[in-house]
């Protein structure tokens, strides 16, 4: 038996901003992320931009509702939806955290959508401060990969839920992504697997000058019309396969 995996990162994919950028830009924490910026590790940043906010008084009420404001094309919405339709296994792995991903998804009514999302995690402490920790949790055991920050490798994450398949499914992946730490998972996808580079980002640059590494089929987007063309193109391309 055959199993369609979509996998999304989200920044700049499944959303068209960053998620955040646009923390810092609407809720006037630029001068002190550009301040930091360059000092801390991301996740470490991200985590220090949540403290100011709170000592700002800021809640985990007024992130959520900053980040309900994040507008996510109506065509990628149909896209999610209609794939999910289509009994494909929608993931995101992503260098975001869990509770913006969560808000956002929730928000568009798309949350029920995935089933599993692998990334930052967060915790809301006793006093409200919302903390933001590495997906790999100890930065003193380092994944191994050059291709990824230190607190997520995505291509390890792909071959946990390759590994997780049952003996008797043969699983295959649609990939959609944008950044450099995209290209690791792409190198892990093989013959029969499809990679979704967003044109003129990293990922794809990446992909053009490094064409024979890449087993997987590679089909470029632009926007979230291009994306669901493809995308659903290809799940129902492998869901008659899956049939036969």
């Amino acid at each position: 038996m055959t199993t369609t995996t979509v996998v999304f990162d989200f920044d700049r994919t499944l959303i068209d901003d960053d998620s955040d950028s646009w923390v810092i830009a609407q809720m006037g924490l630029t001068p002190l992320f550009n301040q930091l910026r360059d000092s801390l590790p991301w996740t470490t940043l991200m985590d220090r931009m949540m403290e100011e906010l709170h000592s700002q008084g800021k809640t985990v009420h007024d992130i959520k509702e900053c980040l309900k404001r994040i507008p996510l094309h109506p065509r990628i919405i149909a896209a999610i939806k209609s794939a999910y339709a289509l009994t494909c296994d929608l993931k995101i792995v992503s260098d975001a955290n869990k509770f913006y991903i969560e808000t956002i998804l929730e928000n568009h009514g798309l949350l029920e959508c995935f089933s599993e999302i692998y990334t930052n995690p967060v915790v809301i402490e006793h006093d409200g401060r919302l903390r933001i920790f590495p997906y790999h949790k100890s930065s003193l055991s380092s994944h191994g990969c050059n291709l990824c920050p230190p607190n997520l490798c995505k291509g390890l994450v792909l071959e946990g839920i390759r590994s997780a398949t049952t003996a008797n499914k043969i699983q295959r992946f649609i990939y959609l992504g944008d950044g450099r730490n995209d290209f690791c998972p792409t190198l892990k996808l093989g013959n029969g697997d499809h990679v979704m580079p967003r044109k003129d980002y990293a990922l794809w640059r990446q992909i053009r000058s490094n064409p024979t590494l890449i087993k997987a089929g590679v089909h470029e987007w632009s926007n979230g019309e291009e994306m669901e063309k493809i995308l659903l193109h290809l799940c129902n391309e492998m869901s008659t396969e899956e049939k036969n």
